[in-house]
């Protein structure tokens, strides 16, 4: 497997992370031999460097709140193949069939942001059973994380939808007389 430019093949480390934003973004889109395109979004819910990244607890509560409200979202539930923390804790990745971008989604994202911003009862699938760490969550700490997000959501501007693209310097023909 080939190393784009700047040496990586995971696209998430050829962002640059100094200039990134909380906001929605396509990660990427693969093609699958079937002709089926899958779209990867960022949740960047914690801007990197800036804001403190998302307590354990927190990740995990809203993971489960988040995996559950749109798996079961009537028009969008069914293309949802995967929902899962950043490692830095600064979001979430979603993995959705279908060749979408963030426009597509920002409806459903603000509508699961909100759920959990107000949710108040018990963790779906928060159980010994149902969970292989139930016991580190944080019902009230997601609950800030995700009215933090929303808020960045319902008011999402083009930094917010795309990531920052870094831009080559235009050389000049200057001519020395």
């Amino acid at each position: 497997m080939e190393q784009n430019a700047q040496g990586s093949n995971v696209s998430s480390f050829n962002i640059d992370h100094t200039k990134l934003k909380s906001g929605l973004f396509v990660s990427r889109k693969d093609l699958l031999d079937s002709g089926l395109v899958l779209t990867t979004f960022d949740l960047r819910m914690k801007r990197p460097y800036h804001d403190e990244p998302m307590t354990t607890g927190s990740v995990h509560a809203t993971e489960h709140l988040l995996a559950d409200y749109l798996r079961s979202d009537d028009l969008w539930g069914n293309k949802i193949l995967y929902v899962g923390p950043m490692g830095c804790r600064t979001g979430f990745y979603v993995m959705m069939s279908g060749d979408l971008n963030s426009k597509d989604v920002l409806p459903l994202m603000i509508r699961a942001f909100d759920y959990i911003s107000d949710y108040d009862g018990g963790i779906p699938g928060a159980t010994q059973k149902q969970c292989g760490n139930f016991r580190d969550m944080d019902l009230e700490q997601a609950r800030n994380d995700a009215a933090m997000y929303y808020n960045v959501l319902i008011e999402a501007k083009k930094e917010n939808l795309v990531y920052p693209v870094k831009r080559e310097k235009k050389k000049t023909n200057k001519e020395t007389v």
